[in-house]
């Protein structure tokens, strides 16, 4: 069904694409203003719609960086709120969004800030901080960021894709010329040479753009209302809640783990309801399994810090699975060395 869709969409692709053509163009004329600052700005983003890994890589950068006073910036998708908003102890998932949630609950040390407009969310931090983060930014043109990171899924990076409405792409390839680094993450750990070759020919890079390859490091479990860690046992029945863009990468890791998988899935961010919980609970306390857990990702679980739905989940064995990306070891110190060079010039 989705199939025949996509080609009854296909001729309002011609119109899309001639408007980011004329709109990217007008930015590089300088007829559309971006506006730069006099200090380090880093831009996370894609291509593609969905989850590529920009959450995992922030959070990377963010320790790379430790060293300097790092603040995140983020358009806070999702969230019910407007305008320019510093995370702090009042902060939920609807008032900024999940991945700016999941920020400020893992970095104490760095600012978490959500604005819809860049330029002005910038202004009010660049002069209590030494380094932002634009989080999912790379099609804000109004702000010109001084290093880019582009991330392609590895998967889609092999197939052919398509621009809006009827494919996932918000722009061309062409769009690759903006950046400084590319990064292809869920990738195997080792690269063979034809891979590279195809993606090094699909890419077109020149001699100053950096690519590197990423893949997902899964941590312990960690319990979603305290502190507990477990790991998952053979034949164990998980029942997974997921919002996510990309849940397949997940599924594949908690299948070979040898667990019994009961996915529950929802579209990318989500907002879970009461109703949507109960059914999950219901389903978890009628299994006659003794060895029965409920999973769900870290950003997911953001949301489940709702007063009504941790009410429903408190008493239950709820956790969810940690990620981060580890860059190829091939790649990862020209990849952290060229950030770090830049971040140092630019201070």
């Amino acid at each position: 069904m989705l199939k025949y869709l996509r080609l009854l969409l296909l001729p309002f692709n011609l119109v899309y694409a001639l408007v980011i053509f004329v709109r990217n163009q007008l930015y590089d004329w300088g007829v559309f203003k971006s506006t730069s600052f006099d200090m380090p700005i880093i831009c996370i983003g894609n291509l593609a719609v969905g989850g590529s890994g920009k959450t995992p890589t922030t959070e990377y950068l963010v320790r790379l960086l430790r060293n300097y006073k790092v603040a995140i910036l983020s358009r806070g998708y999702g969230r019910v709120t407007k305008g320019f908003i510093l995370a702090d102890e009042h902060a939920s998932a609807e008032t900024i969004g999940d991945e700016p949630m999941q920020y400020y609950r893992k970095f104490k040390d760095i600012t978490v800030a959500v604005c819809e407009d860049r330029v002005t969310g910038i202004k009010k931090l660049k002069d209590t901080h030494e380094v932002i983060l634009l989080d999912d930014a790379y099609q804000h043109r109004k702000v010109k960021a001084g290093f880019n990171i582009l991330l392609f899924e590895f998967d889609k990076l092999c197939n052919w894709q398509m621009l809006l409405p009827a494919g996932n792409l918000r722009e061309t390839f062409s769009g690759v010329n903006r950046a400084q680094t590319v990064l292809v993450t869920k990738s195997p750990k080792v690269i063979d040479e034809n891979s590279l070759n195809r993606f090094l020919k699909k890419l077109k890079l020149s001699g100053d753009q950096n690519l590197a390859f990423s893949h997902i490091g899964y941590q312990n479990l960690q319990a979603l209302y305290s502190e507990n860690q477990v790991e998952l046992q053979k034949k164990q029945e998980v029942f997974l809640l997921t919002g996510i863009a990309n849940p397949v990468p997940l599924c594949q890791y908690l299948t070979s783990k040898e667990v019994i998988l009961h996915h529950f899935e929802y579209p990318d961010h989500h907002r879970f309801t009461e109703q949507e919980i109960k059914a999950l609970i219901k389903a978890f306390e009628e299994h006659p399994a003794g060895q029965k857990i409920i999973v769900t990702t870290e950003k997911d679980g953001q949301r489940l810090l709702d007063a009504k739905l941790k009410d429903l989940l408190l008493n239950l064995p709820v956790y969810y699975l940690p990620i981060n990306i580890e860059i190829n070891a091939a790649e990862q110190a020209k990849f952290d060395q060229k950030i770090l060079e830049y971040v140092a010039s630019a201070k």
